[in-house]
Formats: structure tokens, sequence, C-alpha cells
């Protein structure tokens, strides 16, 4: 093959549509049975704006550039999706402060959000309580696996390969080439040579690049975070996305909708010890769920909050502390060239999606 791209998740097949589209043979692999089943199945399905990144930062640009290629790429292949619009709202006065500091990031990003006081939001939304607000109309939501399986018909029809059950355990360079080392789910080894290799695996993208050989110096460390989500068994009568100002990890306990009207909280944030996923949802977490969702709409009914499911955000750690950014890693050493490493691919990676395939080749 010309390109492997390890990971059939929605960055990953974005990646490979890409280089597919260019003419190149692709192959993709998946250790799971069917694509996305882990962080690009486990999240809100939001189509993000660009108000929380740093300026200048890779999320903040591929943001931006992802979010207009893909409204278009669904308006042309008429994939559903919504801009329902999100109000992020301040309860108290320290959360006013940081909507000032909020939008003046946004504004950086060339983000235009709108101020509303405690009246306009009650406007739209009569059964939300906060002091004030900021309103992002161009926020959406999207259905994440239909966005996929456009971009798997993408490849396949372009002769690329999108194969499942099968787990890479190794890559080696030989010569001009890699060699990735592959087991099926039958336990059936081979290898399959390759001159680009794209490591998109997401929960897996560390271990992936810790059996390159020879040995990559100074890899990251993970940091995963858990995010549990909760459904509500009835209706709400809100029809904008509700965010709280963020916290440490994350945006807040946060309503989403579906593209059905159906309302679903969270995630919350809890570090993991492991790096082994583990998505349960503890029903006890419901009562704290409440009394955050509570804080800004009072009305819930917490005897009607359900477990959902839950997601894992692959974070990574620097010498600083946790990465704020998305992490593209080339290498100028010859034993490692054609190979392109992606850690730290959380939110808002399902929406520059096709703005860090566009990266992507242009490394390569």
């Amino acid at each position: 093959m010309e390109v492997i791209v390890i990971g059939a998740g929605v960055v990953g097949l974005a990646i490979a549509r890409r280089f597919a589209l260019a003419g190149q043979s692709v192959l993709v692999l998946e250790q799971h049975p069917t694509p996305g089943q882990e962080t690009s199945s486990r999240n809100s399905e939001v189509l993000h704006a660009g108000i929380y990144y740093r300026p200048g930062s890779l999320k903040a640009r591929l943001c931006i550039q992802g979010y207009e290629q893909l409204v278009a790429y669904c308006q042309d292949r008429h994939l559903p999706f919504q801009l329902p619009g999100k109000l992020i709202l301040a309860t108290d006065e320290a959360g006013e402060i940081t909507l000032t500091g909020l939008q003046a990031n946004a504004a950086a990003n060339g983000v235009s959000l709108t101020t509303l006081t405690q009246d306009q939001v009650a406007e739209r939304e009569p059964a939300v309580s906060c002091r004030s607000a900021l309103w992002s109309p161009k926020t959406g939501i999207i259905d994440s696996h239909a966005l996929m399986m456009a971009f798997q018909a993408d490849i396949e029809s372009r002769e690329g390969d999108v194969v499942c059950h099968h787990r890479v355990e190794h890559l080696e360079r030989k010569g001009e080439r890699w060699q990735v080392s592959v087991i099926d789910s039958d336990g059936e080894r081979s290898v399959i040579d390759a001159d680009r290799v794209i490591n998109a695996a997401g929960l897996g993208a560390l271990p992936v690049a810790r059996s390159v050989s020879p040995e990559i110096p100074e890899l990251p460390e993970a940091a995963y975070a858990k995010g549990c989500y909760f459904g509500y068994s009835g209706r709400l009568p809100v029809s904008h996305l509700l965010y709280p100002t963020p916290e440490t990890g994350g945006l807040g306990i946060h309503l989403t909708l579906d593209l059905n009207g159906q309302p679903r909280f969270g995630p919350d944030v809890t570090f993991l010890d492991s790096d082994i996923a583990d998505y349960q949802v503890d029903p006890d977490r419901a009562d704290r769920f409440a009394r955050a969702v509570q804080t800004y709409l009072p009305g819930l009914d917490a005897s009607k909050l359900v477990p959902a499911y839950a997601g894992v955000r692959p974070k990574v750690k620097t010498g600083n502390g946790i990465a704020d950014d998305f992490m593209l890693q080339t290498y100028d050493a010859a034993e490692h060239q054609g190979l392109v490493n992606l850690f730290g691919i959380e939110s808002p990676g399902l929406t520059a999606s096709m703005a860090i395939a566009d990266v992507v080749y242009e490394l390569l």
C-alpha cells in the first residue's frame, strides 16, 4: 500500500478519504468490528464554533476551518445536521467574569458571540435560570455515524479499504518502507508494507507509537479522561444547546439535543488510573448531574435522569501538564520518515476532522 491509516474513527476515516481522493492506494486498519466504536461514537456530537480554544492553536484554527468544511460536506451529501445554536450561561458573578474572557477568546479566533441579559435569555428559553449568557448561533449537532459511513463510502469508491477486526501490533521501518504487523480476530498474523503510515488510533495511539521500531524518543504520556452521559425519560421545554461556564478538563455538564430533539446531559470528567476504557455509567452519579444542571435549569426532574453512555478522551501530558492542543508529530530522522502520530485528538476532533486530514496530507 501507499498509505496505511491506523484507526477508523472519524479522524482516521477523514484522513484516509483525503489520501484516497488524491489517488493514493489506502488501507484503514481498525481493531473493532465496526468503525468509530470508541471516541467517535461516545461524545456529544456537537459542531463546535471555535469558542474555547487558545488563539493560534491547532484546535482553534482547525475547528473553524473544519466546521465550514463539514457543514458544506453535510449539505452536499444530504447528511443530517442542525444548527440550533448554543447558550453559555453564567449563574453567578464569577461566571459572568468567565463569559467576558470567553467572548474575548472567541473574538481572537474570529468567532462572534452575542451577550444576552437575563431577560433576553428568558425570551429564548423561559425554563432557564441565569444572570447573563453568550449566544453562539453557529454551534450545531451532527449524526457522527452517518458522517463516518459517508467517509467510508468515499474511501471505498476510490478503491481504498477499511478493514476491521485487525489490530496493529508493531511498526518497523525497513529501508524506504514501513512494515505493519497486524493480528486478526482469529489470531492470524500478517505484515503489510506501506510507504506512509498515519497513526490515528485515538485511545490506542500511544501504545501504537510505543511499538515503533526503531524506538521514537520523547513520546508524551497518556491522560485518559472519562466522561459520563445521562439521558432523560421525557421532554424538556428547551430548543437550544445549554452550556454552563467551563470547568477543569471539560466544558461542564451541559445539555445537548440529538437530532430528534431529545435532551442528553454530560459529560462530567474523571481521570482514569489506567488506559483501559471503562464505559460503565454509575447510576448514583445522577444526583451530581441533577445538581449541576439545576443551577441553570431548575425545573429538571432528577428522577427522569437515566444512565446513557460514557466516553474516554485521549488527552496527553507534556512537561507543562495536560496538553491543551492537538499533537500531530512528524519526524526528521530517516528511520521515522513517512510516519505521522496523532495524539490528544479529543474535542473538537469531530468538527475539525476534515481540516486535520488536510494538515496530515500536507505533512506527508
